[in-house]
Order: C-alpha cells, then sequence, then structure tokens
C-alpha cells in the first residue's frame, strides 16, 4: 500500500508499498501496519518486522489512531509468533537508526538459541549473518515459517 505519506527515498515506504521479495514478502497488513518477515539474509526463522504504514519516526509522533492501535496489534502479533513458532519470548526492538520511519524487529527467541546471541547478543546474530560469519535460516525455513506467521493471521486476524 502506497501511504499519503510515502517518502521514495524511505527504505520502509518503498517495502510497504511494493511488498518484500523473498523471505515469504508481506505476511499481513491493514491501514496503519505491515507485517513482513526480516530481509534477507534472516538470522532465524519467524524475524519479522512490524512497520508503521505511515513515515512516521516513531511512537512518539504516533497519530492518535496509531497510538491506540499499536499495543493491541503488537499484543496480537507478538501472541500469534510464540503460538506459531514455539519460542517463549519475543524480542521487540525499534532502534530508528537505519529509517525515519517506524519499524519494530519481533524475534523469536528460541529455547536452543546460543546464550551470546540472547537478549542484546540477537543484534550480534544478525551482525554475524549479514556479513557472513554465521549463515542464516535456510530460505525454505524463512518462507515456510513465514506462511504459518502469514495463515494464523489470516484466522486470527489482529483488532480493527
Amino acid at each position: 500500500m502506497k501511504h499519503d505519506s510515502y517518502q521514495e527515498s524511505c527504505p520502509v515506504c518503498r517495502t510497504n508499498s511494493e511488498g518484500v521479495p523473498g523471505k515469504g514478502g508481506m505476511i499481513w497488513q491493514d491501514d496503519l501496519w505491515f507485517v513482513r518477515h526480516a530481509p534477507s539474509p534472516a538470522g532465524l526463522a519467524g524475524w519479522t518486522m512490524l512497520n508503521a504504514q505511515r513515515h512516521v519516526q516513531g511512537p512518539a509522533h504516533f497519530n492518535d489512531g496509531e497510538a491506540a492501535a499499536f499495543g493491541p496489534v503488537l499484543r496480537h502479533i507478538t501472541r500469534i509468533l510464540e503460538e506459531v513458532t514455539g519460542a517463549p519470548r519475543i524480542y521487540i526492538v525499534a532502534f530508528g537508526e537505519s529509517a525515519p520511519h517506524m519499524h519494530s524487529h519481533l524475534i523469536p527467541r528460541y529455547s536452543d538459541l546460543p546464550p551470546e546471541h540472547t537478549a542484546f547478543g540477537v543484534a550480534d546474530l544478525m551482525r554475524e549473518v549479514t556479513n557472513g560469519t554465521l549463515t542464516g535460516v535456510p530460505n525454505q525455513d524463512a518462507l515456510a515459517m513465514a506462511a504459518r506467521i502469514s495463515d494464523a493471521l489470516k484466522v486470527s486476524p489482529p483488532p480493527a
């Protein structure tokens, strides 16, 4: 969806309007939010991104509708991620440094994740996968997980 606030120079705006090739593409969207699998290469199957549809810096700048919807949508999607991935915890991270457009990383912390890649170490995991020191999840695993998450959100969509 191409929002009225679309900015050509913003990679999140482009992702939201064009979809995402590979790694599961768009998982779910409505007028306010866009959910997709993390870009390739992904550190973990089920590492998803929750993007605002509107080009907005972050929660401090949400309009009333975004502010009212954010908590319920985030809660619902993280519950779905717990159910689908089997992860006992979902990390929620939003730095906002790579693009001035609200995007949150929703990261399953699987029980067998090595201790060096838990908590803040999950950022090291993504860095190591991105720079090639570690291999990311196989594309077919990421695609399968993205499809499972998408199917679950079709059956039980976030509150409107």
